[in-house]
C-alpha cells in the first residue's frame, strides 16, 4: 500500500461527503424557497444523524490503532452501533412522497434519493471502518460476523424508527419505555411477524449492498490483511 495514499484518504472522504451533503442541502434549500414551507426539512436532521456513526466509527478505528483505553474503545463502538440505523433509515423516507402544487414529484424523488444514497454511503463507510479495525485486532471471520450483526441490527433499528417511531436518542431519554418493547420482540419474535420481516428484508438488503461495494474495492482499500506491508 502506498503510505501517501493512506494518509490522504480521510481528506478525500471529507471532500466526497462534503460534496454529497452540500448537494442535498442545496436541493433542500431550493425546495424551501420554492414551496415557501419547511416541508421535507426532516431530511436535514436525518442526514445529521446519519453522519454520527461515520464519525464514531472513525474515532473507534483511531482508538483501536492507538491502543487507547478500553473505555474509549467501547464508548465509540456503542455510539457507532446505536446510531448506525440512522444512516440507512433515510431510504424509508420515500413514504413522504406526495404530489405538491409547487414542487414537481420528480424533484422530491431526486431529493430523497440523494439523501438516502448519502445516508447509505455514510453507513457503509462506518461499517467498513469498524470492520477493518476488528479484522486487524482479531480476524477476518470476526470482522464479517460483526458486519452481519450490524446490518441486522440496522434492519431492526429501521423497524423501531419507522413503525414504532423510536429514535437513537430514546436509548438515553426513554430507556424504561424503549427497552421493554425491544425485549418483547426479541423474546417473542413469532408474535411480531412485521418486526421479523422488516429486520430480515432490510438487513439482508443492506448486507448485499455492502458486499457489492466491497467487491469492487481494491483489497488494500478494504483494510483486510493481505500479507504485505
Amino acid at each position: 500500500m502506498n503510505p501517501g495514499a493512506h494518509q490522504h484518504r480521510p481528506t478525500n472522504r471529507l471532500l466526497l461527503f462534503g460534496m454529497l451533503l452540500s448537494w442535498c442541502a442545496a436541493l433542500l434549500l431550493f425546495r424551501f424557497v420554492r414551496s415557501g414551507s419547511l416541508a421535507m426539512g426532516f431530511l436535514a436532521w436525518n442526514l445529521f444523524l446519519a453522519a454520527i456513526p461515520a464519525v464514531a466509527a472513525w474515532f473507534f478505528a483511531r482508538a483501536m490503532a492507538k491502543g487507547s483505553s478500553l473505555i474509549e474503545k467501547v464508548g465509540w463502538f456503542v455510539i457507532w452501533l446505536v446510531f448506525l440505523p440512522n444512516a440507512p433509515y433515510i431510504i424509508t423516507d420515500f413514504v413522504h412522497l406526495t404530489s405538491q402544487p409547487r414542487i414537481p414529484f420528480w424533484y422530491d424523488t431526486a431529493l430523497i434519493t440523494s439523501s438516502a444514497g448519502t445516508g447509505l454511503l455514510l453507513g457503509y463507510t462506518s461499517i467498513a471502518d469498524v470492520q477493518a479495525a476488528i479484522t486487524q485486532r482479531f480476524s477476518t471471520l470476526v470482522g464479517w460476523l460483526l458486519v452481519i450483526a450490524a446490518v441486522l441490527l440496522s434492519g431492526f433499528g429501521i423497524y423501531l424508527g419507522r413503525f414504532l417511531r423510536w429514535n437513537s436518542w430514546d436509548t438515553i431519554t426513554s430507556p424504561h419505555q424503549l427497552f421493554p418493547q425491544i425485549a418483547d420482540r426479541l423474546i417473542n419474535p413469532l408474535a411480531h411477524p412485521q418486526t421479523v420481516g422488516v429486520t430480515v428484508v432490510y438487513g439482508v438488503g443492506l448486507f448485499l449492498g455492502y458486499v457489492a461495494l466491497r467487491f469492487w474495492q481494491p483489497a488494500t482499500v478494504r483494510g483486510e490483511k493481505t500479507g504485505s506491508r
